[in-house]
């Protein structure tokens, strides 16, 4: 069961970082065309920003969760990793823990303002509902979470990145 949950989880890392990287390609299509139509041809479109804005949501919340599996986010491990081996742990337990309280959080309340929002309309984009822009805040939390069950439950994952070069990477935030 545990190397089943283990592929699911690089199965949905792999989605996250698609998901990503798509939204990050397409911003940095999206805002020179936006610049493009504002300066060149003097007849700004309306909807690059707010299509943009939208992508960067998708990107935070989805790219994020991708990020947090592998230790690639910012964070502050010195302390922790000062301490005695049996208190990095438990310093360890406690960080995931009050992450997954976050992502409970996400998930929660993402869904509510979803909920909230389903039936407005961009100006923009006025096919387009408000609560669908809004929900890469519980999916993020969801994939978050997993992350979290993951590392508590099976340990950190395996660095893609390690075969790659001298596997530094995405270890920035271990405190073994």
């Amino acid at each position: 069961m545990a190397a089943t949950f283990r592929r699911a989880m690089d199965l949905l890392y792999l989605l996250c970082v698609i998901v990503g990287c798509a939204a990050l390609v397409l911003i940095s299509a999206i805002i020179p065309w936006a610049v493009f139509t504002r300066y060149a041809l003097n007849s700004a479109a309306s909807w690059p920003e707010p299509l943009a804005v939208l992508l960067t949501i998708v990107l935070t919340f989805i790219g994020s969760a991708a990020a947090y599996r592998l230790n690639l986010h910012m964070n502050v491990g010195y302390f922790g990793s000062q301490a005695p081996p049996r208190l990095r742990k438990l310093l360890e337990l406690l960080v995931q823990l009050l992450m997954a309280l976050i992502a409970t959080f996400m998930i929660v309340w993402g869904e509510r303002l979803v909920e909230v929002t389903w039936h407005n309309t961009i100006a923009e984009f006025p096919f387009l509902s408000v609560g669908v822009t809004y929900l890469p805040i519980p999916i993020g939390g969801a994939c978050l979470l997993l992350f979290i069950i993951e590392r508590v439950w099976l340990g950190a994952p395996p660095d893609p990145l390690a075969s790659h070069g001298d596997g530094s990477h995405g270890q920035a935030a271990s405190f073994e």
